[in-house]
């Protein structure tokens, strides 16, 4: 039987979910987050249910079955062509039937997304099932990309890329300007070099602001000798990048260049850690001792960073506190941060995918000061 190049990463990512349920010993899952249900089936609809069974024969999919309502009746035939889809407007429910018909003992709910009401009225209405919590399944399995997802997180981070090539290279960061116009014209640009939308909120931070790590943009007016945050990304076929470049503003002085010359070396520091089977504790520590030892440790307000992929914040989180091993495959930011209040600050942001030598950089905007 031929294999569709369409669906066959999310055949395989099916797969692999059959395995952790058969492990776990449970009979099936019900998948109800609906970023999880567009990972095992491309489904992008904003109502549906899926049923996945853990059986291991050839029939598998036969027992794996996506509901949605009437609205995507056309759209889940195209999405999902190799998988069996009901049509109702209570989808939960509807896969609950399914369930009993199939004699299921053991199954696994999201417990994380799933509701008190929900569980209560599923378990009252479905006498012989057990359900049993299976939290994060999915987004443990979503942690490693596979080549499919990194295509579309490279094509995000070249959005991004040249987006902010084009805005630097049309005068688009210079003094007079506001933060707003900046981050307005930065997710235009976006837009214009093909994002089918912006990751999160751009920040725009000058000045005195960019000691803000997560300043929203305002009325501020840049000015020349500021410092100007950018952080921002592009989304691509629901995947996101995300980078983070800071610049000055016509002429820089001498704090502001050992200050980025330090946030540079910490952020080298943090890409040359990543690797596969390295613990995040010890890629965070890599960075912030560089700061650390220069006597800014204080002022290195958050962690070093985190999993990007279908979501701007998702597993891996890269901290002082994060637990955990990195996984070949995953796909992470780096972006140490010093923030002098009052000052200003430096952030430099990457995202980069865990290769077996060395990391793949996704973002590839130059990281030498540049003085704009």
């Amino acid at each position: 039987m031929s294999i569709d190049p369409v669906t066959a990463p999310t055949s395989a990512r099916r797969s692999r979910l059959r395995e952790v349920l058969r492990d776990r010993e449970l009979d099936a899952l019900l998948v109800t987050d609906l970023l999880n249900i567009r990972y095992l089936t491309g489904f992008t609809g904003s109502n549906a249910a899926l049923l996945v069974s853990a059986a291991d024969r050839a029939d598998a999919e036969d027992h794996t079955v996506i509901c949605t309502d009437g609205r995507y009746l056309v759209q889940v035939a195209e999405q999902v062509p190799d998988l069996r889809a009901e049509i109702a407007r209570a989808t939960g429910p509807k896969l609950l039937e399914l369930a009993l018909d199939w004699s299921l003992g053991k199954l696994g709910f999201e417990s994380h997304v799933v509701t008190v009401d929900q569980h209560t009225a599923w378990s009252d209405a479905t006498d012989g099932i057990v359900f049993e919590r299976a939290p994060h399944i999915v987004e443990e399995l979503r942690e490693v990309k596979d080549e499919s997802e990194i295509k579309l997180l490279r094509r995000a981070c070249a959005v991004a890329d040249r987006a902010l090539a084009d805005l630097v290279q049309r005068g688009g960061l210079r003094p007079g300007r506001t933060e707003r116009e900046v981050g307005r014209e930065l997710e235009s640009l976006m837009l214009d070099h093909g994002a089918d939308g912006i990751s999160f909120e751009t920040i725009v931070a000058a000045g005195p602001n960019s000691a803000i790590p997560h300043h929203r943009p305002t009325g501020a007016v840049l000015q020349s000798g500021d410092f100007v945050k950018l952080d921002f990304g592009a989304q691509v076929g629901g995947y996101h990048s995300d980078m983070t470049r800071t610049y000055v503003l016509e002429r820089a002085s001498s704090w502001q260049r050992d200050l980025y010359e330090l946030v540079a070396r910490a952020q080298a520091a943090g890409c040359a850690a990543l690797a596969p089977g390295v613990d995040v504790g010890s890629v965070d520590a890599s960075a912030r001792s560089v700061i650390d030892d220069a006597g800014y440790g204080d002022l290195f307000l958050h962690g070093l960073g985190h999993g990007v992929g279908l979501e701007i914040h998702e597993a891996p989180g890269i901290g002082k506190l994060g637990t955990g091993t990195l996984l070949r495959g995953a796909v992470v930011t780096v972006e140490p941060g010093v923030y002098l209040s009052g000052r200003g600050g430096v952030r430099i942001e990457d995202t980069l995918v865990v290769r077996e030598q060395e990391p793949e950089l996704l973002t590839l905007t130059s990281k030498d000061l540049a003085i704009v």
